[in-house]
């Protein structure tokens, strides 16, 4: 397995040069959607066309957690430390409750279906936010193959309370992964219409956050190569993780990459956890990998 790629001296400041690249597991198709669930010391993702959820512990190693679970993708934890699921067989937005049964939250917008829920983040405010791209609608591979019921691909916000369900912008034309800045000022959103069309997007688009509510100022922060900027982690000292075809690149608060963590596979997502929030857990077509960082994610510490 390569060493991490230095391509700045920054990077050294957050991936020690010699750093471990471990494959943990894994016999996927898909790998996706990682989260680390700190009361289980336990990361849990998707494989996609394989419609089951997985899960690795150190003591455990890679195991499956759940079969038949409609097509899940991103996940998070919410201000409770509930898993917040993206369901592309559902085509909505759902909770796992502490009983485990399963909440609905989002479904439809102005009276139509949502397409196909991809990955979401939740605010310091108990917001939900949530992309919604075709890729679960557009075949029975990661979901089930049906036509667009919404004039676009849209980034949504959803109160928890009222359910409440709001466009939060409708400039991406496939948005994808999204991760807030460590003061929440900024929204960081991938655009990934590239996988279709050779001629679409490979960006990561930011929007600065007017109010805890509104996105204004958008702009591309960082074009991705090779491959695209599926899922990403932004770290407390606001550098941004982006998976991409050859791995995870590191880019500064600029956009500016100065190092990558190569794979010999397609990279689709991350996160950080393990007992000191240091381990990047990084999920690659077949498998889950991790390496030791000097940093830590920018998520809030959880109950």
């Amino acid at each position: 397995m390569p060493t991490p790629l230095i391509e700045d001296p920054l990077f050294e400041e957050l991936i020690h040069p010699t750093a471990a690249i471990e494959r943990l597991g894994g016999d996927c198709v898909w790998a996706e959607g990682p989260a680390w669930i700190p009361s289980q010391q336990a990361v849990i993702w998707s494989d996609i066309p394989n419609n089951r959820i997985m899960r690795w512990t150190e003591e455990g190693g890679v195991e499956v957690d759940r079969t038949d679970v409609e097509f899940t993708n991103g996940r998070t934890l919410d201000l409770e430390g509930r898993l917040v699921v993206c369901s592309h067989g559902h085509r909505r937005i759902e909770r796992a409750e502490p009983d485990g049964t399963i909440t609905s939250l989002a479904t439809h917008y102005q009276g139509a279906r949502l397409n196909s829920p991809n990955d979401v983040v939740v605010k310091s405010d108990g917001s939900i936010w949530f992309t919604d791209p075709p890729y679960g609608i557009l075949s029975d591979r990661e979901g089930h193959a049906a036509e667009s019921e919404l004039p676009g691909c849209y980034v949504f916000r959803l109160e928890p309370e009222s359910r409440a369900l709001a466009v939060a912008t409708d400039l991406l034309v496939h948005p994808n992964g999204l991760a807030f800045s460590v003061d929440e000022s900024i929204l960081y959103i991938s655009d990934t219409s590239g996988s279709i069309d050779p001629a679409g997007n490979h960006h990561i688009m930011a929007f600065d956050v007017e109010g805890g509510r509104s996105l204004t100022n958008p702009r591309v922060f960082a074009e991705v190569s090779p491959g695209l900027a599926d899922g990403f982690r932004v770290d407390r000292t606001d550098h941004v993780f982006t998976s991409a075809e050859d791995g995870i690149h590191v880019l500064t608060p600029e956009g500016r990459r100065i190092g990558k963590i190569s794979l010999p596979e397609v990279t689709s997502n991350c996160v950080f956890g393990g007992p000191e929030g240091n381990d990047l857990f990084i999920t690659a077509s077949t498998s889950l990998y991790r390496v030791r960082t000097k940093t830590t994610g920018a998520s809030r510490p959880l109950p």
